[in-house]
């Protein structure tokens, strides 16, 4: 067996109330970390007329998600927070460390979906919401982590981004895609400036998983694309992040990993 190195370590994951996020808050619950599960609360959605390609299952699914790890003898615990606001980052932060202690793991999955996303749609509105949870919110907690380690003198943090393999060309999502791009172009320059401070900070970006949004016709569909000739599932993703996490990737930093099954290659 291998030690990953997990154990006791607190792993802040967002968006963890459902799909890759929840599979990933139990995949490291099994190492023994300590789990922070955030998750946007029902009433901090973005109200209509934006119309999110995602539910927002809010605190009754976090809770589901903390029950079960905790049944199966793990740790973790909800935390509530709406990444769009900038104020919400050093709150979240203090809130864990109250519960949980200090953020080691940051896994930045949360993110902002939104229809239409089309150039004949698009609007400073549309833009500015997908970058606000899908780059710029990551990014402002990077850099919490980063002060705090630096702060108590902390050691081998790591940094896992979650985007998308179609984040070079993703017509039909511009800005969700762009958004995406430049989360990706952020986990390289940060690499390079957190690596002296023994973080690392890579990406994951996986293809085609299945949450409950492939229809059996887009799956036949898709899996014609994808050379592993099937849809990804959430514990493909999760496992890993947990590699990305773990003491056998402390010399892997600033990498972009498909997680895709050959998807866009």
């Amino acid at each position: 067996m291998i030690d990953t190195g997990l154990s006791e370590r607190v792993v802040l994951i967002t968006g963890a109330n459902s799909g890759i996020g929840a599979v990933t808050a139990s995949a490291f619950a099994r190492q023994g970390s300590r789990v922070a599960v955030h998750f946007l609360a029902a009433a901090a959605a973005p109200a209509p007329p934006v119309h999110l390609e995602h539910e927002v299952l809010g605190r009754s699914a976090a809770d589901a998600v903390v029950a079960k790890i905790r049944s199966a003898g793990g740790t973790a615990a909800a935390f509530a927070a709406d990444l769009a606001d900038p104020r919400a980052v050093p709150a979240l932060f203090d809130r864990v460390e109250t519960e949980l202690g200090p953020v080691e793991v940051l896994v930045n999955n949360a993110a902002h979906c939104e229809t239409p996303d089309t150039v004949g749609s698009i609007t400073a509105e549309t833009i500015d919401r997908h970058f606000a949870v899908n780059t710029r919110a990551p990014v402002l907690l990077i850099a919490e982590l980063a002060r705090r380690f630096d702060a108590r003198r902390g050691k081998g943090g790591r940094v896992i981004n979650v985007s998308t393999d179609w984040a070079r060309a993703f017509a039909g999502e511009i800005a969700y895609g762009a958004s995406k791009a430049a989360l990706e172009a952020f986990t390289r320059s940060l690499a390079m400036e957190l690596g002296p401070a023994g973080i690392t900070v890579n990406a994951v970006a996986p293809g085609p998983v299945q949450t409950g949004y492939i229809t059996p016709a887009l799956e036949r569909e898709i899996v014609a694309t994808i050379p592993l000739r099937r849809v990804g599932r959430p514990q493909d993703v999760a496992d890993a992040v947990v590699f990305l996490a773990s003491d056998q990737a402390r010399w892997i930093t600033g990498q972009v990993v498909q997680v895709a099954g050959g998807h866009a290659l």
